[in-house]
Protein backbone atom coordinates (compact mmCIF):
# COMPACT_ATOMS: atom_id res chain seq x y z
CA UNK A 1 0.00 0.00 0.00
CA UNK A 2 1.57 3.50 -0.73
CA UNK A 3 2.23 5.68 2.25
CA UNK A 4 -0.03 8.31 1.33
CA UNK A 5 -2.85 6.10 0.87
CA UNK A 6 -5.70 7.21 3.08
CA UNK A 7 -7.06 5.37 5.25
CA UNK A 8 -10.60 4.12 5.71
CA UNK A 9 -13.68 6.36 6.87
CA UNK A 10 -15.61 5.22 9.95
CA UNK A 11 -18.78 3.43 10.29
CA UNK A 12 -21.98 6.33 8.99
CA UNK A 13 -24.25 7.05 11.98
CA UNK A 14 -26.57 3.74 11.88
CA UNK A 15 -24.99 1.55 10.17
CA UNK A 16 -23.19 -2.24 10.63
CA UNK A 17 -19.63 -1.98 11.06
CA UNK A 18 -18.72 -3.71 7.53
CA UNK A 19 -15.31 -3.77 6.08
CA UNK A 20 -13.97 -2.71 2.47
CA UNK A 21 -13.32 -5.25 -0.54
CA UNK A 22 -10.36 -6.95 -0.67
CA UNK A 23 -9.73 -10.22 -2.85
CA UNK A 24 -8.12 -11.88 0.26
CA UNK A 25 -11.50 -12.92 2.22
CA UNK A 26 -13.65 -15.08 -0.35
CA UNK A 27 -15.32 -13.85 -3.46
CA UNK A 28 -17.46 -11.05 -2.37
CA UNK A 29 -14.75 -9.73 -0.49
CA UNK A 30 -15.92 -9.04 2.79
CA UNK A 31 -14.40 -10.10 6.25
CA UNK A 32 -16.92 -11.92 8.85
CA UNK A 33 -18.02 -9.47 11.41
CA UNK A 34 -18.94 -10.55 14.95
CA UNK A 35 -22.81 -10.53 15.76
CA UNK A 36 -21.67 -8.54 18.94
CA UNK A 37 -20.34 -5.50 16.51
CA UNK A 38 -23.76 -5.18 14.34
CA UNK A 39 -25.00 -3.97 17.14
CA UNK A 40 -27.19 -0.61 16.52
CA UNK A 41 -25.38 2.28 17.82
CA UNK A 42 -26.78 6.23 18.39
CA UNK A 43 -25.00 8.69 16.30
CA UNK A 44 -23.01 10.07 19.52
CA UNK A 45 -21.41 6.84 20.41
CA UNK A 46 -19.28 6.69 17.04
CA UNK A 47 -15.90 7.20 17.87
CA UNK A 48 -13.39 7.98 15.72
CA UNK A 49 -10.33 5.37 14.47
CA UNK A 50 -8.25 7.06 17.09
CA UNK A 51 -10.81 7.54 20.01
CA UNK A 52 -10.16 6.36 23.48
CA UNK A 53 -12.68 3.62 23.22
CA UNK A 54 -13.57 1.54 20.45
CA UNK A 55 -15.77 -0.27 19.14
CA UNK A 56 -18.58 1.92 20.33
CA UNK A 57 -20.62 1.16 22.99
CA UNK A 58 -24.15 0.61 22.40
CA UNK A 59 -27.41 1.13 24.93
CA UNK A 60 -27.34 -2.30 25.52
CA UNK A 61 -23.84 -2.14 26.87
CA UNK A 62 -24.23 0.99 28.79
CA UNK A 63 -27.10 -0.61 30.87
CA UNK A 64 -25.63 -3.60 31.37
CA UNK A 65 -22.59 -1.72 33.12
CA UNK A 66 -25.33 0.12 35.02
CA UNK A 67 -27.20 -3.09 36.20
CA UNK A 68 -24.07 -5.22 37.20
CA UNK A 69 -22.98 -1.90 39.55
CA UNK A 70 -26.52 -2.09 41.20
CA UNK A 71 -26.21 -5.71 42.27
CA UNK A 72 -22.60 -5.22 43.31
CA UNK A 73 -24.27 -2.38 45.39
CA UNK A 74 -27.16 -4.46 46.12
CA UNK A 75 -24.85 -7.30 47.96
CA UNK A 76 -22.38 -5.08 50.07
CA UNK A 77 -25.68 -3.63 51.33
CA UNK A 78 -26.61 -7.14 52.14
CA UNK A 79 -23.54 -7.98 53.20
CA UNK A 80 -23.53 -5.21 55.72
CA UNK A 81 -26.98 -6.03 57.10
CA UNK A 82 -25.77 -9.36 58.62
CA UNK A 83 -27.42 -9.69 62.55
CA UNK A 84 -24.49 -9.98 64.89
CA UNK A 85 -24.81 -13.28 65.91
CA UNK A 86 -23.96 -14.34 61.97
CA UNK A 87 -20.28 -14.53 62.93
CA UNK A 88 -20.32 -16.46 66.48
CA UNK A 89 -19.56 -19.79 65.97
CA UNK A 90 -21.77 -22.85 66.25
CA UNK A 91 -21.43 -25.79 68.46
CA UNK A 92 -22.63 -29.12 66.09
CA UNK A 93 -25.52 -31.14 68.13
CA UNK A 94 -23.78 -34.54 67.35
CA UNK A 95 -23.74 -35.63 70.46
CA UNK A 96 -24.77 -39.03 70.89
CA UNK A 97 -27.05 -39.98 73.92
CA UNK A 98 -29.76 -42.64 74.68
CA UNK A 99 -32.37 -40.00 74.06
CA UNK A 100 -31.86 -39.20 70.57
CA UNK A 101 -32.25 -43.13 69.46
CA UNK A 102 -35.72 -43.93 68.54
CA UNK A 103 -37.24 -46.58 70.60
CA UNK A 104 -40.02 -47.12 67.85
CA UNK A 105 -37.43 -47.73 65.28
CA UNK A 106 -34.79 -50.29 66.95
CA UNK A 107 -38.62 -52.57 68.28
CA UNK A 108 -39.75 -52.74 65.03
CA UNK A 109 -36.61 -53.76 63.56
CA UNK A 110 -35.68 -56.32 66.06
CA UNK A 111 -39.49 -57.47 66.04
CA UNK A 112 -39.73 -57.63 62.32
CA UNK A 113 -35.92 -59.67 61.80
CA UNK A 114 -36.82 -62.21 64.44
CA UNK A 115 -39.89 -63.08 62.72
CA UNK A 116 -38.74 -63.61 59.30
CA UNK A 117 -36.02 -65.32 60.33
CA UNK A 118 -38.31 -67.40 62.51
CA UNK A 119 -40.53 -68.20 59.71
CA UNK A 120 -37.99 -68.63 57.30
CA UNK A 121 -36.27 -71.68 59.79
CA UNK A 122 -39.76 -73.11 60.78
CA UNK A 123 -40.61 -73.63 56.49
CA UNK A 124 -36.53 -75.11 56.55
CA UNK A 125 -35.86 -72.26 54.22
CA UNK A 126 -32.88 -70.93 56.71
CA UNK A 127 -31.09 -73.07 59.01
CA UNK A 128 -31.70 -73.26 63.09
CA UNK A 129 -35.77 -74.73 62.51
CA UNK A 130 -35.02 -75.91 66.65
CA UNK A 131 -34.79 -72.00 67.57
CA UNK A 132 -37.71 -70.89 65.20
CA UNK A 133 -40.74 -71.34 68.30
CA UNK A 134 -38.33 -69.29 69.96
CA UNK A 135 -37.88 -66.30 67.17
CA UNK A 136 -41.66 -66.50 66.31
CA UNK A 137 -42.61 -66.31 70.27
CA UNK A 138 -39.99 -63.05 71.04
CA UNK A 139 -40.54 -61.80 67.51
CA UNK A 140 -44.10 -60.83 67.42
CA UNK A 141 -45.09 -58.59 70.94
CA UNK A 142 -41.55 -56.69 69.78
CA UNK A 143 -42.91 -55.77 66.17
CA UNK A 144 -46.14 -54.66 68.06
CA UNK A 145 -44.61 -52.97 71.00
CA UNK A 146 -42.09 -51.06 68.16
CA UNK A 147 -45.01 -50.06 65.64
CA UNK A 148 -46.78 -48.83 68.97
CA UNK A 149 -44.03 -46.45 69.63
CA UNK A 150 -43.46 -45.54 66.65
CA UNK A 151 -47.09 -44.38 66.12
CA UNK A 152 -46.60 -42.45 69.26
CA UNK A 153 -43.23 -40.67 69.10
CA UNK A 154 -42.53 -37.30 69.22
CA UNK A 155 -39.28 -36.15 67.14
CA UNK A 156 -36.78 -34.30 69.06
CA UNK A 157 -36.64 -30.78 67.34
CA UNK A 158 -33.40 -28.70 66.26
CA UNK A 159 -31.38 -27.15 69.17
CA UNK A 160 -29.05 -24.26 67.65
CA UNK A 161 -26.52 -23.67 70.36
CA UNK A 162 -23.67 -20.79 69.95
CA UNK A 163 -20.74 -21.28 71.67
CA UNK A 164 -20.58 -18.05 74.23
CA UNK A 165 -24.43 -19.24 74.83
CA UNK A 166 -22.79 -23.10 75.90
CA UNK A 167 -20.35 -21.62 78.11
CA UNK A 168 -23.23 -19.61 80.43
CA UNK A 169 -25.64 -22.87 80.05
CA UNK A 170 -23.81 -24.63 83.25
CA UNK A 171 -23.66 -21.60 85.34
CA UNK A 172 -26.33 -18.82 84.49
CA UNK A 173 -29.50 -20.97 83.00
CA UNK A 174 -31.85 -21.94 85.41
CA UNK A 175 -32.81 -25.68 86.01
CA UNK A 176 -36.04 -25.11 84.43
CA UNK A 177 -34.70 -23.46 81.14
CA UNK A 178 -31.85 -27.02 81.37
CA UNK A 179 -34.85 -29.19 81.84
CA UNK A 180 -37.21 -27.71 78.99
CA UNK A 181 -33.85 -28.05 76.85
CA UNK A 182 -33.44 -31.63 77.52
CA UNK A 183 -37.30 -32.58 77.08
CA UNK A 184 -37.67 -31.13 73.73
CA UNK A 185 -34.13 -32.15 71.94
CA UNK A 186 -34.92 -35.96 72.86
CA UNK A 187 -37.76 -38.51 71.71
CA UNK A 188 -41.21 -38.01 73.65
CA UNK A 189 -43.79 -40.65 73.33
CA UNK A 190 -47.55 -40.60 74.14
CA UNK A 191 -47.25 -36.56 73.60
CA UNK A 192 -49.46 -34.26 70.97
CA UNK A 193 -46.31 -31.67 70.91
CA UNK A 194 -43.55 -30.62 72.90
CA UNK A 195 -44.33 -28.44 75.72
CA UNK A 196 -47.78 -29.54 75.40
CA UNK A 197 -48.58 -28.92 79.01
CA UNK A 198 -47.18 -25.72 79.17
CA UNK A 199 -48.77 -24.18 75.82
CA UNK A 200 -52.12 -25.83 77.38
CA UNK A 201 -51.88 -23.78 80.48
CA UNK A 202 -50.35 -20.59 78.83
CA UNK A 203 -53.11 -20.32 76.32
CA UNK A 204 -55.82 -21.90 77.84
CA UNK A 205 -57.44 -24.47 75.29
CA UNK A 206 -61.17 -23.95 75.04
CA UNK A 207 -61.72 -21.40 78.14
CA UNK A 208 -62.78 -17.83 78.25
CA UNK A 209 -60.39 -16.00 76.73
CA UNK A 210 -58.58 -19.05 75.18
CA UNK A 211 -57.75 -20.27 71.82
CA UNK A 212 -59.08 -23.20 70.05
CA UNK A 213 -56.64 -26.09 70.95
CA UNK A 214 -56.82 -26.44 66.58
CA UNK A 215 -54.91 -22.55 66.85
CA UNK A 216 -51.98 -23.78 69.24
CA UNK A 217 -48.32 -22.99 68.56
CA UNK A 218 -46.01 -25.79 67.41
CA UNK A 219 -42.54 -25.43 68.45
CA UNK A 220 -39.80 -25.88 65.71
CA UNK A 221 -36.57 -25.50 67.17
CA UNK A 222 -34.48 -23.77 69.75
CA UNK A 223 -31.65 -21.95 70.16
CA UNK A 224 -29.56 -20.99 72.78
CA UNK A 225 -27.74 -17.14 72.37
CA UNK A 226 -26.16 -14.41 74.71
CA UNK A 227 -28.19 -11.78 74.87
CA UNK A 228 -26.59 -7.81 74.69
CA UNK A 229 -26.36 -7.54 78.68
CA UNK A 230 -24.27 -10.95 79.01
CA UNK A 231 -27.28 -13.09 80.00
CA UNK A 232 -27.97 -16.71 78.96
CA UNK A 233 -31.15 -16.57 76.76
CA UNK A 234 -33.02 -19.86 75.42
CA UNK A 235 -35.11 -18.74 72.50
CA UNK A 236 -38.09 -20.68 71.79
CA UNK A 237 -39.12 -20.56 68.08
CA UNK A 238 -43.32 -21.30 67.27
CA UNK A 239 -45.55 -21.50 64.10
CA UNK A 240 -48.58 -20.41 64.38
CA UNK A 241 -50.64 -19.71 61.16
CA UNK A 242 -54.06 -18.79 63.21
CA UNK A 243 -52.29 -16.31 65.70
CA UNK A 244 -51.12 -12.77 65.62
CA UNK A 245 -47.93 -11.13 67.82
CA UNK A 246 -50.83 -9.82 70.24
CA UNK A 247 -51.48 -13.00 71.33
CA UNK A 248 -47.75 -13.86 72.19
CA UNK A 249 -47.71 -10.34 73.28
CA UNK A 250 -50.90 -11.04 75.70
CA UNK A 251 -49.21 -14.40 77.31
CA UNK A 252 -46.04 -12.79 77.81
CA UNK A 253 -46.56 -12.37 82.08
CA UNK A 254 -47.85 -16.09 81.69
CA UNK A 255 -44.39 -17.55 80.00
CA UNK A 256 -41.99 -15.63 82.72
CA UNK A 257 -44.07 -17.31 85.17
CA UNK A 258 -44.42 -20.56 83.89
CA UNK A 259 -41.12 -21.28 83.01
CA UNK A 260 -39.65 -19.27 86.34
CA UNK A 261 -38.86 -18.40 88.70
CA UNK A 262 -35.52 -16.06 87.82
CA UNK A 263 -36.01 -15.37 83.92
CA UNK A 264 -37.76 -12.90 82.04
CA UNK A 265 -39.74 -13.42 78.91
CA UNK A 266 -39.86 -11.61 75.63
CA UNK A 267 -41.80 -11.95 72.15
CA UNK A 268 -41.09 -11.40 68.88
CA UNK A 269 -42.17 -11.99 65.41
CA UNK A 270 -40.06 -14.21 63.36
CA UNK A 271 -40.27 -14.66 59.34
CA UNK A 272 -44.05 -15.88 58.19
CA UNK A 273 -45.43 -17.59 60.38
CA UNK A 274 -42.57 -17.85 63.11
CA UNK A 275 -43.13 -16.19 66.72
CA UNK A 276 -39.74 -16.18 69.11
CA UNK A 277 -40.32 -16.60 73.22
CA UNK A 278 -37.26 -15.40 74.24
CA UNK A 279 -36.25 -16.88 78.08
CA UNK A 280 -33.80 -15.08 79.66
CA UNK A 281 -32.09 -15.81 82.64
CA UNK A 282 -31.67 -12.55 85.29
CA UNK A 283 -28.24 -14.35 86.29
CA UNK A 284 -25.01 -13.37 85.53
CA UNK A 285 -21.54 -14.95 85.53
CA UNK A 286 -20.19 -12.73 88.61
CA UNK A 287 -23.40 -13.30 90.71
CA UNK A 288 -23.51 -17.25 90.10
CA UNK A 289 -19.61 -18.10 90.83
Amino acid sequence: MPANAALPAPARAGASVACAPDRRFGVCGHRYVPPLLRLPCRPSAIRAVGARSWPPVSDGGRRLGLAARKLAFVVRAADSTQPASAGKAIIPDDEFSLAKVSFGVIGLGVGVSLLSYGFGAYFNILPGSEWSALMLTYGFPLAIIGMALKYAELKPVPCLTYTDAQMLRENCATPILKQVRSDVIRYRYGDEQHLDEALKRIFQYGQGGGIPRRSAPVLKMIREEVTEEGKYCLVLVFEAKALQLSDFEQRQAKFASFFGPGISAEVAKGEQDLYEVRLISNATLDASS
